[in-house]
């Protein structure tokens, strides 16, 4: 009788829901963006994005980030990611008096 492999804890997360983060690379459609073209940039690399879900790749037991970028949603690893400095966009919409 074999014992079942034990379970691989789901590793966390670095960045949190709301943190705004910059691509690190060009990020391009790879298939997962049915009204895009394939390899269609989706964020150029620089650009400002926020986390808007978290979620985990079992297989490589690694978070993916949906962050929302200015003209897409796009799901990344953390290698394509650096949190943004603050200060670098207003935190919020309001205009100072």
């Amino acid at each position: 009788m074999t014992t079942p492999p034990l379970p691989i804890e789901a590793r966390s997360a670095v960045y949190a829901w709301g943190q705004r983060v910059i691509a690190l690379d060009d990020l391009v459609n790879d298939g997962s963006h049915p009204e895009c073209a394939p390899d269609a940039l989706l964020a150029p690399r620089g650009s400002v994005g926020e986390v808007v879900n978290i979620g985990h790749a079992v297989e490589l037991n690694e978070p993916v980030y949906l962050v929302q970028f200015a003209h897409a949603v796009v799901g990344c690893l953390e290698v394509e990611l650096a949190p943004a400095p603050a200060g670098l966009l207003p935190e919020t919409d309001e205009v100072p008096a």
